[in-house]
């Protein structure tokens, strides 16, 4: 059975970083120049520390403190990220994708409108 992009889908639930290693997700965006902001769950996903495909906060661990400055990154990245966190959460609570059948492109523009409009409802 055929997963997204045409990707055969890996046996069973796996965790998102899984998934992005199995499809192969770091080099087909460097391909494409993108960088996308994810959670901490995708901390170890690129193994190029000096140019990072996604954009990750730091963990802190027992023994060791974030510093003040990876405290600043982190509630950075985490403003970036609550918008469309948000955006997300309205299209899941609204089920509008789960009668969706429609092809992928008018699928995409569509999400993008509502997205939009989830902003400005949000906002107001």
């Amino acid at each position: 059975m055929a997963g997204c992009c045409g990707s055969p889908r890996p046996p069973g639930r796996s965790s998102e970083i899984t998934t992005a290693r199995y499809n192969h997700l770091v080099e087909r965006l460097r391909a494409h120049e993108l960088s996308p902001i994810g959670d901490l769950g995708f901390v170890g996903l690129d193994d190029d520390a000096d140019n990072p495909v996604v954009i990750t906060g730091y963990k802190a661990a027992r023994t060791k403190p974030l510093t003040k400055a990876k405290k600043q990154v982190n509630k950075l990245i985490a403003s970036v990220r609550a918008v469309c966190e948000h955006a997300f959460a309205h299209l899941k609570n609204w089920r509008i994708l789960t009668k969706l059948r429609m092809s992928p492109h008018y699928a995409t523009t569509l999400l993008r409108a509502l997205l939009v409009l989830t902003r400005t409802e949000v906002t107001t």
